[in-house]
């Protein structure tokens, strides 16, 4: 009977409809994961609460004179701050289940290879959707009003979303090529404390030395939050978008076959 035994000869490729049915189902897959250990959610719970009321109350009297007319300036640096940090999980994430061998199981299955990477990143948009609405419901509980309009809110979170999923697949590369979860934490937090901080998502740019306002006119994430200003605050969508969406294009076409031929590699 040995001589009869059989191996497994899995396909190496798969369709389109394949892949996304696949897709699909890892992506709920991370969801389940999610509500089976809700501390996966601090980030994007506790943090847009917690960096707005400190923000808000520590620099709203010194930069706006007061509370009320720094919201209009905090609330878009804050979405944007908490949603990019958020997209770092994916990243670390992907790390932990390839050291566990998660990624390993999957490998025998008849799944499309692709999918557990693109279901990854698919349940993160959760994710960031989650942070998004809880900042603009914490702006206004403490008394935003955004003169654009519910349908101007809608788009700076579409936009917001969709940049960060872009940004997502640099750290899911990192996460591929990493040795551990931690060093990617660490080279993500490398990559996101200068762009994030050393932007106009919590103080106005004329505001600091001449020496240090020219990077903060190139950070891309400068012209994100100044896109979110301009549609939740007047409901414009400027020129800022339009770099914000060519930049995050740009991050996709380079990095997403990066990634891909590294996770395709080890998968």
């Amino acid at each position: 009977m040995s001589a009869l035994t059989l191996e497994r000869d899995l396909p190496r490729t798969a369709g389109l409809a394949q892949t996304l049915q696949n897709t699909i189902t890892m992506a709920g897959r991370g969801l389940l994961k999610i509500r089976r250990t809700p501390e996966q959610l601090i980030d994007v719970t506790v943090q847009p609460i917690l960096f707005t009321l400190m923000f808000t109350y520590i620099f709203g009297g010194a930069i706006a004179g007061d509370v009320q007319s720094y919201l209009p300036i905090i609330i878009p640096g804050i979405l944007v701050q908490t949603v990019i940090t958020t997209s770092v999980v994916t990243g670390t994430q992907l790390r932990e289940d390839m050291d566990k061998g998660v990624f390993d199981r999957f490998r025998s299955l008849p799944i499309a290879r692709i999918a557990p990477l693109s279901g990854a990143l698919l349940a993160d948009t959760v994710r960031y959707a989650i942070a998004t609405t809880l900042t603009f419901t914490m702006g206004w509980t403490m008394g935003f009003r955004p003169e654009g309009g519910l349908w101007a809110v809608v788009a700076a979170g579409l936009l917001v979303i969709a940049c960060s999923w872009a940004i997502s697949w640099i750290f899911a590369f990192f996460g591929v090529i990493a040795r551990s979860a931690s060093s990617v934490q660490g080279i993500s937090m490398i990559v996101l404390f200068p762009l994030t901080f050393l932007s106009n998502a919590f103080v106005p740019a004329d505001t600091m030395p001449s020496w240090l306002q020219w990077f903060v006119d190139v950070n891309p994430v400068s012209h994100l939050v100044t896109a979110v200003r301009d549609l939740v605050n007047s409901g414009t969508l400027g020129s800022d978008a339009v770099v914000s969406l060519i930049g995050a294009a740009v991050i996709v076409a380079v990095f997403a076959p990066l990634t891909v031929r590294a996770y395709m590699r080890k998968a």
